[in-house]
């Protein structure tokens, strides 16, 4: 079995201590990478798993620009996101023989997402109003 993994820089004295914004903007991010699917629907999909999930205003702006690095063009003011581009391809090239189905087991968590008591409800977006 291959693990899939981010590394990430961090100091020895740096925790992610309740789990709730920093932890959960990675988890996100990674999903988005290896799934293509929006952060706005990660984030509800991870909510299911952990309620509490809630990134700042900082980490959803960051989201929302790694998002933006999905799309087929990256114009000529966006050239800082071609190495998130070629990152984002070797990633999906390097472990493109992975066993699980990542994005129909997200899939899974947003129907139960929308779900409360066996009753449809209408997803409360992660975006306040207005944007960010």
């Amino acid at each position: 079995m291959t693990y899939l993994c981010i590394s990430a820089a961090d100091l020895p004295t740096q925790n992610l201590l309740a789990g709730v914004s920093r932890s959960v903007t990675l988890v996100v991010a990674y999903i988005m990478t290896v799934t293509g699917l929006g952060w706005q629907d990660v984030l509800a999909a991870v909510k299911v798993a952990r309620p509490c999930a809630g990134p700042n205003l900082g980490f959803q702006r960051q989201l929302q620009e790694f998002e933006a690095t999905q799309a087929d063009q990256v114009s000529e003011d966006k050239k800082e996101y071609r190495g998130m581009i070629i990152f984002r391809e070797w990633l999906q090239r390097e472990y493109q023989d992975n066993p699980f189905n990542d994005e129909a087991d997200i899939r899974q968590l947003l129907a139960r997402a929308s779900k409360v008591n066996g009753e449809q409800v209408k997803q409360q977006p992660s975006t306040p109003p207005g944007g960010i």
